[in-house]
């Protein structure tokens, strides 16, 4: 069920903000008994080069989208999505449920059909504060920004973006992230949580915990 309050457009020109409102929507998020509000609070403009940002927020969570400069780093080795190399992928927009290309082994994410009802129990581990002692920002496999301090993740089969409840099973602890980025590819590990995710979910001293991560409908 969705009840579109107001809808605003923001329209830029380069560095310039032509004009700019809010958009406000309201969803019922009725999978998995999780119900939540979910607004685009703002957009603004030019943060750096070729960046720009959204903010919004499931529930409690607050999401901030922010486009990478293709010139950044990739957080996980992808050596080609679709055929194509890394970044023109991402410039082109063809990334999403795309095969991809990892120390020579070809994964294949389920379609947008498939992810809608996926749910897994397995190993959860976090990844993200090696990003702060490099130099520079990082891109996600989808061309955002990279921040360990957001409620990210990343997983080897889901189309991305999409968002996913992870629960951390023994303590029951509950977090909704935005999967924006490829991995894990060590181990048997299902989902690597970005560190805030992990702290959030009490296992950010251990590294590891048994999870039931299910995607969440908005």
């Amino acid at each position: 069920m969705m009840n579109f309050k107001k809808i605003i457009f923001c329209v830029f020109w380069g560095t310039v903000l032509i004009s700019c409102s809010t958009l406000h929507t309201t969803y019922n998020i009725t999978k998995k008994t999780v119900n939540a509000t979910y607004g685009t609070a703002k957009f603004i403009t030019k943060l750096g080069v070729g960046t720009l940002k959204m903010s919004y927020k499931i529930g409690t969570f607050t999401f901030d989208v922010i486009t990478a400069p293709l010139e950044w780093p990739m957080t996980s080795d992808i050596e080609s999505i679709d055929g194509l190399s890394p970044k023109e992928a991402v410039r082109q927009g063809r990334v999403k449920n795309s095969p991809y290309v990892v120390k020579g082994k070809r994964y294949v994410p389920m379609s947008v059909a498939k992810a809608a009802t996926y749910q897994e129990v397995g190993t959860a581990s976090w990844y993200g504060n090696e990003t702060l002692r490099q130099k520079g920002g990082h891109m996600t496999a989808n061309g955002e920004a990279f921040d360990p301090g957001k409620p990210t993740a990343a997983h080897k089969h889901l189309p991305l973006p999409i968002h996913v409840k992870v629960t951390n099973l023994a303590n029951n602890r509950s977090i909704i992230v935005r999967v924006n980025d490829r991995g894990p590819f060590s181990g048997n590990r299902i989902i690597d949580l970005s560190a805030d995710a992990a702290k959030k979910l009490g296992f950010y001293r251990q590294g590891t915990a048994r999870v039931k991560v299910e995607t969440v409908e908005i």
